[in-house]
């Protein structure tokens, strides 16, 4: 499979000559269904509204992710349909690709963990590790499946989780605790493919040796600051608890070759170890494929002046916090993450969301009724950045309606037709806010506070609460409309109707900055009839006499409240 680049993205790191190197790190999705708005809220929202802010700034930015092929999902899926897991993997790779230019998520490249250049990479962090002392062989028991005749992935045995005590547990994660498990762990274990009690039997495997990083890992975490709470607190105390050595091969046909063949046929590189390799290999892939300058990766992982963000789920805290950075302690050399804001769940009628429960609507449900700037309103609204969060249709749908339409859709909409009624849709020449002191000067001052306030937020990744600044800030516009009343000023004094609409599309555009990050496909258009830039990360003075071409119809299309009702099940 080769690598793609989402065509929807923004000016890539390659674009801005300065600014620091900024490594923004997606989660990997499994191929194995099409994402649904746990997935978005989850870490791709997010991360999309961190690198467009972060592109807007000034940082030269690279965000990659790409398509996890060699998940146990893949292969389950693949024995459940009778094909192959490159088959699935081939089949959903697109999907991913679609729904990322659909939403606008702006991928420097997306790519999959089926590349030649992600094997070499893996190997080559195999090999480093294990020269450095970090991978050991060691002779373990692993389930097998007697009906089945086959050794069994971690994710092919479920049972009851030992912690919290949950009966669908997974070998190598309870998704209820969030736990790191191994198999031979789980209460009443069962083999996903059979239903089959599983026999354990001997046979060996590389491990990667945690306890030997243990102490250097530690004493990282204590020096992280700004974390979120349930991050930091949650990794320390895995740590704490002590680190055991973890198997990085399985008995498999289908993942990363291993670079030796000392421990016989039918070993791979397991999916734990070789996934989160990928945001290495994808840097690597884009230098090479897409800058043109294969040492370019460097700026981002060799640079004590540049910072990594990881953008994942809370299922994800273990393999990001802990075992990622252990291995990067172990390479040596490169760079450590700066922050992991991990999310927590969004849940539907309090049940989390889930591809393979079924829980949740996919992406291209609501895409064929809501656009995407709507859809990327409502989730941000929701980030559930400190708890889980729960979102309904009808919440969607009124969120839309009530807030991003009667707010911000409204009030562009209400000063461009007016413009377009009173002044033949030119831009009135007015002298400018700051000038005229009084209300209009201090109106100014406000957007620019709440765009300074935006920034601030969004720089500590509180993506929410950034949001509500934006949107505030286009309530202080929509206050001072109302009291400046330009639609009756203009029967009276025209040029005082003009100083109000001209301040307030000087207020517009200072909001349009603040909330690009949210809502790229709307602001695309607010660019294209301001004729100023936006963005850059500052309000910009839109000229006087400017003639700002506004159809009907405002920026957003208001939802009927039934709009997202489930047809009746047919029989």
């Amino acid at each position: 499979m080769t690598a793609q680049i989402n065509s929807s993205s923004s000016p890539g790191a390659g674009d801005v000559p300065g600014g620091r190197p900024t490594l923004v790190a997606v989660a990997w999705p499994y191929a194995n269904g099409a994402p649904h708005l746990g997935h978005i809220a989850g870490a791709y929202l997010p991360a999309d509204i961190f690198a467009r802010y972060q592109r807007m700034a000034g940082r030269r930015v690279l965000m990659v992710s790409g398509s996890d092929a060699h998940g146990t999902p893949i292969t389950v899926r693949a024995e459940e349909e009778g094909i192959t897991p490159q088959q699935v993997v081939d089949r959903y790779h697109p999907i991913f690709l679609d729904i990322w230019e659909r939403l606008g998520i702006s991928f420097d490249l997306f790519t999959s963990t089926r590349t030649d250049n992600h094997t070499a990479v893996t190997q080559d962090v195999f090999t480093r590790l294990r020269a450095a002392g970090y991978i050991s062989v060691q002779e373990t028991t692993q389930f097998y499946d007697p009906q089945a005749g086959r050794f069994l992935p971690d994710r092919y045995v479920v049972g009851t989780c030992p912690h919290c005590a949950y009966p669908s547990a997974r070998g190598d994660q309870c998704e209820n605790c969030g736990r790191t498990l191994d198999p031979d762990q789980l209460i009443e274990p069962r083999s996903k493919m059979t239903g089959a009690v599983p026999e354990q039997r001997r046979t060996s495997h590389f491990f990667l040796d945690l306890s030997k990083l243990e102490e250097p890992l530690l004493a990282w975490l204590e020096t992280r600051t700004g974390w979120r709470r349930h991050v930091i607190n949650w990794s320390l105390q895995f740590v704490k608890d002590g680190l055991h050595d973890r198997a990085i091969t399985r008995d498999l046909d289908w993942g990363v070759p291993l670079p030796t063949d000392e421990l016989g046929p039918g070993k791979r590189i397991y999916v734990w170890f070789e996934a989160v390799i990928g945001y290495l290999s994808a840097s690597k892939e884009w230098a090479a494929t897409i800058a043109g300058a294969p040492e370019a990766w460097r700026d981002w992982w060799e640079n004590p002046d540049a910072a990594a963000y990881y953008f994942v789920g809370k299922d994800n805290i273990p393999f990001h916090t802990v075992i990622w950075p252990a291995m990067l302690l172990g390479y040596g050399g490169l760079d450590l993450p700066t922050d992991v804001p991990a999310n927590q769940y969004v849940t539907f009628g309090g049940a989390k969301a889930s591809k393979s429960a079924g829980i949740g609507r996919s992406v291209p449900e609501y895409l064929e009724v809501l656009q995407p700037d709507a859809l990327r309103y409502a989730l941000a609204t929701v980030l559930p950045e400190q708890n889980d969060t729960e979102i309904s249709d009808g919440d969607i749908i009124r969120r839309v309606n009530d807030e991003l339409i009667a707010n911000w859709g409204n009030l562009v909409n209400r000063v461009m037709a007016q413009i377009n009624k009173f002044f033949d849709g030119v831009l009135p020449d007015v002298p400018s806010p700051e000038e005229l002191g009084g209300s209009h000067a201090e109106l100014l001052a406000k957007v620019d506070e709440g765009l300074a306030r935006t920034a601030e937020l969004l720089e500590k990744v509180e993506l929410r609460a950034a949001l509500r600044a934006a949107m505030e800030a286009s309530g202080e516009v929509n206050q001072y409309l109302y009291r400046e009343e330009p639609w009756k000023t203009v029967k009276v004094d025209r040029d005082a109707a003009a100083r109000s609409l001209a301040t307030s599309i000087q207020a517009i555009a200072g909001i349009a900055v603040a909330l690009a990050p949210f809502l790229p496909f709307s602001t695309e258009r607010l660019q294209d009839v301001l004729g100023v830039d936006l963005t850059v990360w500052r309000r910009q003075e839109v000229p006087a006499g400017r003639r700002l071409d506004w159809s009907a119809g405002g920026l957003f299309i208001k939802l009927d409240p039934k709009a997202l009702d489930r047809p009746e099940p047919t029989a």
